[in-house]
């Protein structure tokens, strides 16, 4: 998978103020797209998103403004959402909202150093949300 940072001069990524066509910029299509976040613009413009998304074909990744049309045809394919979209604080799995079904109290630890006679860990403890899907697809972010 490719990642690419965003800003001026990659073809990834557009201006803030860029409306790009909603593909893959090497594959030439969007017949492999994956969508991954829809956000409000900030400020609000009519009829215009924040989309995230790649190409399932060559793993570019894009962020850039899109008409919500474009965006609302290619969620409307056959299997577009196979993996978790974010959108307007909705978790969807399945093409359905997951919904919390509990909360759990996670414990993160490393090492507090990278020395091999060091036995001491640093915890960190992280309160996290449990979402699950009607497949039975489950996920946990941090609340």
């Amino acid at each position: 998978m490719s990642t690419h940072p965003q800003g001026p001069g990659n073809p990834a990524f557009g201006e803030p103020d860029e409306d790009l066509p909603l593909m893959c910029s090497q594959c030439g299509t969007d017949r492999n797209l994956a969508l991954h976040s829809i956000e409000t613009l900030n400020p609000p413009l009519e009829d215009l998103v924040k989309v995230g998304y790649s190409c399932s074909a060559c793993g570019m990744h894009y962020l850039h403004r899109a008409d919500v049309a474009t965006v609302a045809s290619v969620l409307n394919r056959d299997g577009s959402l196979t993996n978790v979209l974010a959108f307007g604080g909705h978790y969807i799995h399945c093409g359905q909202p997951m919904e919390k079904t509990g909360s759990e109290l996670r414990r993160l630890s490393a090492p507090v150093s990278t020395d091999k006679d060091q036995e001491e860990t640093f915890d960190v403890y992280m309160s996290t949300r449990v979402l699950h899907c009607r497949c039975g697809f489950q996920v946990e972010l941090p609340e």
